[in-house]
């Protein structure tokens, strides 16, 4: 099982269709999986559905159409968008990590280009035609912008069936985005498990939590270091961090976003306030926008923050801290008892992030052994990930009409996608099964 890589096949006989196309990440065993061959022949696939812009959700997409797909990938309006935007850097990172093993990278630029001219746009509820016997619906799934949940609709002997794909179902309440939908009248449902074995802190609480991270760097004049995702995790941090500064909990003080393609991810939350819950889109085009906030676009730029004594923040990518400009950081902080690092999203097993937050006393980075003397806080209830409370309560309503036949529990950690499983086993009382990579399933 890997909580990443998420990549499922849909044969209708008539049409094949693909949920996602995504990147395995975590550790060099994972890596190599993206350079194994599809389990299938990428040139009989007609239709790719994408349920969010994550990198595990698209990042082998360019590798599909270089393998020979040619049909059609359809997304909301916000995930095409930030797809756009984050095809360029994650080719830069592949082909970084190529030139270093010597070996050619996963795709070309050129499959970019093509891919993203592939995309076209749907608004949730909108339907679409696949056939005149299939049909495709995009609900909210209150995970990042534009995150869907995926409905099929077949017809089989006549009666009409519905398979759910969760992709990756929001924490809500979100500081964001509107609740995540619920649905009653599933056949099928393949669901997430990313947090399938744990439950959140209260998410009422997190905003306290940070606050009180955050009040503890100023007294003690150290560095807050957040190693974010572009993509949701930092629009959030910077909307906590401008209510800190709005309700006067906190004072003015130096913010970095020190991740380019951050920055990038930003502009693109700015573009579509109606896709945020109406408490955000109370602070209008001020959201993401604070006194102290500075983005740092060029590595010279980057640098130049050792200069600014502390206290400061910076959020930097790579949210699992496997990579990007976070390290440079870390390498410098981590050691600092006055300084302080929050993980505000999914650490997956392997990653350097990972290790940190369990406790490791010292760490390598950049070949160097790193003391981890800083405090070290985790805030589940800042997940983009549904818990296991949640997940069951999910799949639960979608049985509403006591007609759902099978759980498929994917995208989790063994022990989590297994915790996951029995749950709806005995609460749900539905069958769960946790697939194998490449396994078949007969509906």
């Amino acid at each position: 099982m890997s909580v990443t890589g998420a990549n499922y096949l849909l044969d209708f006989g008539s049409k094949k269709i693909l949920v996602d196309c995504g990147l395995f990440q975590g550790s060099k065993y994972t890596e190599k999986l993206n350079y194994t061959d599809f389990k299938y022949n990428p040139k009989t696939v007609d239709f790719v559905f994408i349920t969010h812009s994550h990198t595990d959700h698209i990042g082998r997409l360019p590798k599909l159409f270089q393998a020979g797909f040619s049909g059609k990938i359809y997304a909301t309006e916000p995930t095409k968008d930030l797809m756009a935007r984050a095809f360029p850097d994650n080719w830069r990172l592949i082909a970084e990590e190529a030139k270093r093993d010597k070996h050619e990278p996963l795709y070309g630029i050129g499959d970019i280009e093509a891919v993203v001219g592939l995309i076209e746009s749907v608004g949730y509820h909108q339907k679409v035609e696949i056939s005149e016997d299939i049909t495709a619906t995009f609900l909210n799934a209150g995970h990042i912008l534009g995150s869907a949940i995926l409905c099929f609709e077949y017809k089989e002997n006549g009666e009409t069936r519905k398979i759910y794909f969760t992709g990756d179902l929001g924490n809500s309440p979100s500081l964001l985005l509107p609740d995540k939908e619920f649905v009653e009248d599933a056949d099928y449902v393949v669901v997430e498990s990313a947090y399938g074995s744990r439950v959140h802190e209260d998410v009422d609480q997190r905003s306290q939590i940070f606050g009180e991270v955050v009040k503890h760097i100023i007294s003690s004049r150290g560095t807050l270091m957040i190693p974010s995702f572009a993509i949701e995790r930092t629009q959030e941090m910077l909307f906590e961090i401008n209510k800190l500064l709005n309700t006067g909990v906190i004072s003015k003080l130096p913010v970095f976003i020190d991740s380019p393609l951050a920055v990038k991810m930003t502009e693109v939350y700015s573009k579509y306030p109606d896709y945020l819950k109406k408490e955000a889109q109370k602070f209008g085009g001020n959201i993401f926008s604070f006194p102290g906030l500075r983005q740092t676009e060029t590595a010279a730029d980057s640098k130049k923050i050792n200069d600014v004594p502390p206290p400061k923040v910076i959020i930097a990518g790579s949210g699992m801290s496997n990579g990007g400009r976070i390290l440079h950081h870390e390498r410098r902080y981590l050691s600092d008892p006055n300084s302080a690092i929050v993980f505000v999203g999914y650490q997956v097993e392997g990653s350097l992030g990972r290790k940190i937050l369990d406790g490791a006393s010292e760490v390598k980075i950049f070949g160097e052994i790193v003391p981890v003397r800083c405090l070290v806080k985790g805030i589940g209830g800042y997940s983009a990930h549904a818990d296991q409370l949640a997940l069951t309560e999910w799949v639960r309503k979608a049985n509403e009409e006591k007609k759902l036949k099978k759980v498929f529990v994917v995208q989790g950690e063994e022990s989590s996608a297994g915790a996951l499983a029995e749950v709806i086993k005995s609460r749900v009382q539905v069958e769960a099964v946790i697939p194998k990579p490449g396994e078949e399933f007969d509906l």
